[in-house]
């Protein structure tokens, strides 16, 4: 079994069981940054089980949603057909740390996309950047560190601040409008029900056109 094995059967076994890992609802963040932009094409990285995907298709964005779980995905396609948004969501089972999609996008999310293996996020982001149209928009959620509730933190798993994020992008003077590059609260629910205040960021840029 090689690295690459392991972590896609890892994350396959975190979304293994009855109940739904995250809430199914779209990212607060991704819905404030994103409500008044014009639906276009949207790559969704690291969709999971689908969530932010469902909400882009509702709102009339055609959806790229890519992720390596197979578990997290058949979720999603399960919602996606539930909810009759099967012609507006393309689901794509790709390793990131591997494989990149092809194409440009009106919008590029990337939500949270932390990992306990080795994913190489820097670099992966500057894909995401390179795949955003003229005109389109790069959107970063990242946590800024573990929940309250975390008893067993991964020692290996950097949490960048907002402008370490924005630094390894690399973007190009004059090519790019530096929207949003701040830290934020959020408030989240534990696994014993109680809920408790985050700190994430977001980096929001849009390529000229």
């Amino acid at each position: 079994m090689n690295d690459r094995t392991a972590e896609v059967q890892r994350w396959n076994e975190m979304y293994a069981g009855d109940e739904h890992r995250w809430s199914g609802q779209a990212n607060t963040a991704l819905v404030s940054e994103t409500a008044d932009l014009p639906p276009g094409r949207v790559l969704d990285l690291g969709s999971g089980e689908g969530g932010d995907a469902l909400w882009f298709a509702a709102h009339g964005w055609q959806v790229t949603a890519v992720d390596l779980s197979a578990v997290a995905l058949g979720r999603a396609r399960t919602r996606s057909a539930e909810a009759g948004l099967d012609d507006r969501i393309q689901w794509r089972e790709l390793d990131l740390a591997t494989d990149f999609p092809d194409g440009e996008y009106d919008l590029v999310s990337a939500q949270f996309l932390h990992s306990w293996g080795d994913l190489p996020r820097e670099e992966v982001l500057r894909k995401a950047a390179d795949a955003v149209a003229p005109g389109g928009t790069l959107l970063v959620e990242s946590h800024c560190g573990v929940p309250a509730w975390e008893t067993d933190p991964h020692p290996d798993v950097h949490f960048p601040t907002p402008q370490e994020v924005l630094d390894s992008l690399g973007l190009p003077d004059g090519e790019w409008d530096v929207q949003v590059c701040a830290e934020h609260e959020r408030t989240q629910t534990g696994p014993d029900g109680t809920d408790t205040t985050r700190i994430d960021s977001t980096v929001k840029v849009r390529r000229l056109p």
